[in-house]
């Protein structure tokens, strides 16, 4: 009856609004019949009012708002209904499509479990789908789903699939592509690789992602029917290569070599360029923490070369052309950037990357013929810029040509780049830097003024040239031709022991001449004129004994490595290893199992490895990120409050000498502006300090007043 009288009351209303309506337009047509003519030519619908029309519109509206109502009820009857019956995953569900899957293989339970993986693997996205049948979940399910689904996945899609057990090619996988088993279950394949690689964008932990990865290293062979979630893959596995750390960089590089040997062309492209640039943009910039680190994804580059040298001989021919070009325009346009180019630790690197590249397969007939276009790119970069702030780049240069030459069993002449050093002023003159710190030239590629004058840094340059010198010659010194070959430098070296005036060079020289002098005479007497220099005789010349290491400079390098060694432990800081052993790639290869057997026993330990407080989403991204940039903004107040807590102090400022402005003649690099931009900025801050005045303490205050009153006494 209410719902009658209201539809009694809107017709009423409706009805008397319409007669007053009526009356206007009347007096509308009395007052002004030219305007009411002009609305019944143009506007013949506003003047057609009826009240069946009235009836009509009340009606429509009624019925709307009736229908509104009463959808608006129903869908709140069926929230209210769902609300406790909603599709909640439970750990009694999981166990029962786990155990009706080992046992029985059903099949409605594995596409019930592939759906509570993917509600697992999207849960707490922003965009959630709402086609989902599973939408509610606790922590403890999402562990029993993800970790029995990455470890059991593999083995059940390969019965489905009636493939081996393990391994297998992209072949294989190619042949099954048409039979009825894949069209029958290549979705559950596809969904189980994509929904893994949408929860390995979401993880944070290094060990989920490691332990992930490598569950997902056995599947690797599904991804040749997917090219699209193939390319994903890849950049997924070279970002965790790259910036992950402790066993995840290892992980991820099996999982691409893995690729890369399973899949053969579809990938090997993508890898190698891929690896390549990830590597470049981890090696920026060098010290001694990090250098061990350059030295592993190096040491992971020259191993995926390993898996097919033919189509990586094409792509470091490329990048070593690329190189040259770098080079070639800095040798011809001569300007700052140019040479900044060339002179940076990314260029260095990447030289020192093809060297390890080239030394690890020089006996391959692939990798042979790019030797000696690299060899004459580090020649021309050692002399570019022959100045002595550059001598730990040279030396550098130096090290490297001796490895290529050691292992390509090629004479490169390297002994004149480091005699030349040797005969210019700063490594001539005593110090005038003082003592100065320990210099690690492993660590720098351009040496500061001050650094230059300092007795460290000449001892570090001395030292180092007759260590690659003295290696340098003993590479050839069971060679027929020694005494030739070690004339000029021995000569050399005699004449820079009579022009120094630092006696600690002038003892090192003479003692590595000792040594030269006394494998000559070890190679003279065993050596006859019974054949030419171009018979086989020659080259088989002491053969016996190179492989024992018995001539005089051979055992001279060993005991210079050693101290090299001993040298640059002292050097190590906060307990980092920085020697040659902890750079070796299987350091690392200890924290990954070495068989099936003990990968399947840490599986038995792999619930801890899915914390039960973490479930992917944005959350547990921003939280870490937020930590950090919270300890971040914490340092930098305490850094400016220690800067404000100091008194002001007023530098006088340093003008470079007429010997260094003769310097200026050779070309600079981007070091040197980087220097002139901080003197600048040291310079206005010093300035900025004149002129503020200066807030005294109550100290200060006082001793600056006896201070005064001392010089009125005096005067």
């Amino acid at each position: 009856m209410g719902e009658k009288g209201k539809k009694s009351e809107k017709m009423s209303i409706s009805r008397s609004a319409a007669k007053e309506h009526r009356e206007q337009l009347e007096r509308l047509q009395k007052k002004d019949p030219e305007f009411y003519q002009y609305l019944q030519e143009h506007g013949k619908d506003l003047l057609s009012f009826d009240d069946e029309d009235i009836d009509d519109e009340v009606d429509v509206g009624m019925e709307d708002a009736e229908t509104q109502l009463d959808d608006e009820t129903h869908e709140h009857d069926i929230s209210e209904e769902e609300k406790p019956s909603k599709n909640v995953v439970t750990t009694a569900m999981v166990d029962s499509w786990c155990k009706s899957i080992i046992e029985d293989g059903k099949f409605s339970a594995l596409r019930a479990l592939v759906k509570a993986f993917r509600t697992a693997c999207h849960y707490g996205d922003d965009s959630e789908d709402s086609s989902a049948k599973f939408t509610v979940m606790s922590s403890s399910v999402f562990n029993k789903i993800m970790l029995f689904t990455l470890s059991e996945m593999d083995g059940i899609l390969r019965k489905l699939l009636k493939l081996p057990a393990s391994g297998g090619k992209k072949e294989t996988v190619n042949e099954i592509m048409g039979t009825k088993q894949w069209k029958s279950y290549n979705h559950l394949v596809k969904s189980y690789l994509g929904n893994a690689l949408h929860v390995l964008n979401q993880m944070t932990d290094t060990k989920m992602i490691s332990f992930t990865l490598r569950r997902l290293q056995y599947s690797s062979v599904f991804l040749a029917a997917f090219p699209s979630l193939l390319r994903k893959y890849i950049k997924v596995a070279l970002h965790f290569w790259g910036t992950g750390s402790g066993a995840l960089p290892v992980v991820s590089f099996l999982f691409l070599r893995d690729l890369c040997v399973r899949l053969g062309s579809d990938c090997l492209d993508e890898c190698f360029r891929g690896i390549y640039k990830a590597y470049i943009l981890n090696c920026h910039f060098v010290n001694a923490v990090k250098l061990q680190n350059i030295q592993f994804l190096a040491n992971c580059v020259i191993e995926l070369i390993r898996v097919d040298l033919p189509t990586a001989y094409q792509h470091a021919f490329v990048f070593i052309r690329q190189l040259a070009m770098l080079l070639r325009d800095a040798l011809n346009m001569k300007t700052k950037e140019a040479f900044r180019k060339v002179y940076e630790w990314k260029f260095i690197n990447c030289l020192e990357l093809w060297t390890g590249a080239i030394c690890a397969y020089s006996s391959e007939a692939d990798f042979q013929p790019l030797a000696y276009p690299l060899t004459q790119i580090i020649y021309g970069v050692a002399r570019l810029v022959p100045t002595a702030r550059y001598f730990p780049l040279r030396l550098r240069c130096v090290r490297m040509l001796n490895r290529i030459a050691a292992s390509t069993n090629r004479f490169i002449p390297v002994s004149m780049l480091l005699l030349d050093m040797l005969e210019m002023k700063e490594l001539n003159r005593p110090p005038t830097g003082g003592v100065g710190k320990a210099v690690d030239l492993r660590a720098t590629l351009k040496a500061s003024k001050p650094v230059l004058k300092t007795r460290a840094f000449q001892e570090a340059c001395v030292i180092s040239v007759v260590e690659e010198l003295a290696e340098h010659l003993a590479q050839w010194s069971y060679s027929v031709a020694f005494f030739e070959l070690s004339f000029i430098p021995a000569v050399r070296l005699r004449s820079f022991c009579k022009s120094t005036k630092v006696e600690r060079f002038r003892k090192e020289m003479r003692h590595l001449i000792r040594q030269i002098e006394a494998n000559t005479k070890y190679t003279n007497e065993r050596r006859a004129v019974t054949f030419l220099p171009n018979d086989q005789a020659a080259t088989s010349f002491l053969e016996d004994e190179k492989k024992m290491g018995k001539s005089p400079l051979s055992q001279y390098v060993l005991t210079l490595h050693q101290r090299a060694q001993q040298r640059n432990d002292a050097m190590m800081e906060s307990s980092v290893l920085v020697g040659e052993k902890s750079a070796a790639f299987g350091s690392k290869l200890d924290q990954i199992p070495a068989s099936d057997e003990e990968d399947d026993i840490r599986n038995e330990d792999g619930a801890s490895v899915f914390s039960s407080s973490w479930l992917p989403g944005s959350d547990s991204r921003a939280k870490p990120q937020k930590e950090e940039e919270k300890k971040k903004k914490k340092k930098k107040r305490k850094q400016e409050e220690g800067v404000g807590e100091d008194e002001d102090i007023v530098e006088d400022l340093v003008l470079s000498s007429d010997e260094d402005g003769s310097l200026s003649d050779s070309p600079s690099t981007g070091e040197d502006d980087n220097e002139e931009e901080q003197q600048l900025g040291t310079t206005t801050t010093q300035l900025s300090k004149r002129q503020r005045p200066r807030k005294f303490s109550k100290k200060n205050v006082k001793s600056h007043s006896n201070k005064s009153k001392k010089r009125k006494r005096a005067s």
